[in-house]
Order: C-alpha cells, then sequence, then structure tokens
C-alpha cells in the first residue's frame, strides 16, 4: 500500500508492525517488533467495505466475524457513539495464528479507528490500556503500538512500558510453518503450578534478556532466551521447536525460542551477513521434513502509534 495513496482528509492510515512475544524467558512481559507490517488506509463510506491484498486476505477482507470491525463497532456502541461505515483498504504482511502478533496488531487498528471515528478523545495511553485488556496481556499490544523491544506490565487497567531500541546490527529469522496454531490452544498445554526451580530459571533469564537487548550483548542471548514455562509444554504441538532450539550459539545465531504462542521460531542472527549461514542450518536442521518458510526481517523501532500524524487525529 503506498503511502502516497489519495485518502480523504478525515481518512486515517495506520502501520502495524508484526511482533514476537515472550522471547523465551519472558512470558506475556517481553516482546519486539518487527519491519512487517498490517497497513491500514480508512475512510467513512455508506456502507462498510474491505479491500484486502498480502496475505489470508480472504480471511481478513471477510466483512462478518471481522475482528477489526467488531470491536470498532463495540468500543462505538459502549462509548454512546455512532457507528461510522468504513471503506477499508488493507495490505498484511503478518502471517495469522502463527506467533507474529496478528491479533494484536488487530485488536490495536481496531481501538485506533474507533477513537478515530468516534471522536473520543483518548490519549496513546489509553488506546494502549484498551487494546491491552481485550487482548489480555500487555507484551504484544506494547511492542506494536511502541515499536522495539519491550518488557511490560499490568497494574488493573494500567499498563506499565519500558522500552528499548533493539541493537542495529541484530536480524531476525522467523521459521513459519504450514500450520497456524491458535493462541487459546497454546495456552491450554500450561500446567497450574511450576517447580521452583523452573521459576528460578526463568526469572534469571528474563533479567538478562532485557539487558541483552539495551547494551547489545551478543554473549547473553542464548542463556536469555532459554525458557521452562512454556516452550517445553509447547513442544508437541512446535515440532519446529526442539530441531531448532541447539542452534543457538553457532551460526551466528544469539538466540532461539518460540515466537509467541508458536508455532513459529525466532531466532535471533548476530548480523546481516550470517544470515545464510544461519538460515542454512536451519534447512539442515529440519532436514526437509517439515515443510517451512524462513523469513528474514529487521527489528523495527517505531510502532503504530508513530504512524499517526498525531494524537489529535487519533
Amino acid at each position: 500500500m503506498s503511502e502516497d495513496s489519495k485518502m480523504r482528509p478525515d481518512g486515517l492510515r495506520l502501520r502495524l508492525p508484526a511482533t514476537s512475544a515472550n522471547l523465551g524467558a519472558g512470558f506475556d512481559t517481553a516482546a519486539v517488533a518487527f519491519d512487517f507490517y498490517l497497513d491500514i488506509e480508512a475512510e467513512p463510506a455508506a456502507e462498510f467495505s474491505i479491500a484486502a491484498t498480502g496475505r489470508n486476505q480472504e480471511y481478513i477482507g471477510r466483512l462478518e466475524n471481522n475482528l477489526i470491525l467488531e470491536i470498532y463497532k463495540g468500543l462505538l456502541q459502549s462509548n454512546g457513539k455512532p457507528v461510522i461505515p468504513l471503506a477499508i483498504r488493507m495490505n498484511n504482511e503478518i502471517p495469522l495464528g502463527m506467533g507474529c502478533g496478528s491479533s494484536a496488531a488487530g485488536r490495536l487498528a481496531a481501538v485506533a479507528l474507533a477513537v478515530h471515528f468516534g471522536r473520543l478523545g483518548w490519549t496513546s495511553e489509553q488506546i494502549l490500556e484498551e487494546a491491552t485488556a481485550l487482548e489480555g496481556h500487555p507484551d504484544n499490544v506494547s511492542a506494536c503500538w511502541l515499536g522495539g523491544f519491550v518488557a511490560a506490565a499490568c497494574e488493573g487497567r494500567t499498563v506499565h512500558v519500558a522500552r528499548v531500541v533493539p541493537p542495529a546490527e541484530w536480524w531476525a529469522i522467523v521459521v513459519l510453518p504450514a500450520e497456524p496454531l491458535a493462541t487459546s490452544k497454546a495456552r491450554a498445554m500450561l500446567p497450574d503450578c511450576y517447580a521452583r526451580e523452573d521459576v528460578v530459571t526463568n526469572i534469571q533469564s528474563a533479567a538478562l534478556l532485557g539487558m541483552a537487548f539495551a547494551q547489545a550483548r551478543t554473549d547473553l542471548l542464548r542463556m536469555a532466551m532459554r525458557d521452562r514455562i512454556h516452550q517445553p509444554y509447547r513442544a508437541s504441538s512446535c515440532p519446529m521447536l526442539l530441531p531448532l532450539l541447539p542452534l543457538a550459539g553457532e551460526y551466528g545465531i544469539l538466540g532461539a525460542a518460540l515466537s509467541g504462542a508458536g508455532p513459529s521460531i525466532l531466532l535471533i542472527v548476530e548480523s546481516e551477513a550470517r544470515l545464510p549461514e544461519a538460515a542454512a542450518a536451519i534447512r539442515k536442521a529440519l532436514d526437509g521434513q517439515i515443510e517451512a518458510e524462513i523469513k528474514s526481517c529487521r527489528f523495527e523501532s517505531a510502532g503504530a502509534v508513530d504512524s499517526v500524524d498525531s494524537l489529535r487525529t487519533v
């Protein structure tokens, strides 16, 4: 979608980055934004319409049971505002159900559209809080809205976020399997309680994770992305996890983890020059037995809020 495409002055343009959450140990806490996006342009119309291109266009372009439209309509109605029909154009690069933050991007888009066209007057923080409440956890939503690497926590509806710009030289490889995995199914695999040793290990790793991103500590990332809270329990539904985790520390790969709840795998690579070596190691580890797409990308320091002209526009 071209940024130069004509749009009415009362319309809204949004660019929402893909994200990866957890990053191993940072369960429901840590996330980072990528440089592939859900791009949306919307303007008032006589009736609802969606012109969708990109990934999963048949799903995101439907008018019935559409996540964005349902939240948009619901927010306007709950705030006593008329539901304004929209003509929406969107290009989607974020695969659905793959652990790349598609639901967070969709929920943020819906909230921003309702705030803009309903003239709700919400601040950026209120948009973040509403989308977090809808998502159920703050990690993907915070990274999508603000960009960069984030650590986030909730206190009631208040979302507390610390953010840093990821090291410029680091790259990411996201390995996408053929079939998606619903987050609800992935969450149902987790136990109700954990051994103290597992909890302490994750606290240690999560503490290292933030420092590794903030200080560009390549030597910390392998340990920082180890996890005992969710990955062992999701491995049976994420068959690429066990073959790819051991690559961390070799072939230019600094760390590896499930991307979000899976089934995709995130591998962080130390530089662009090491990407071919890392991709070859990934293909060898999968041994042609698992159909997968290997997607290289940069980390995105700008968030969805940066794609809006001003908070007054939102």
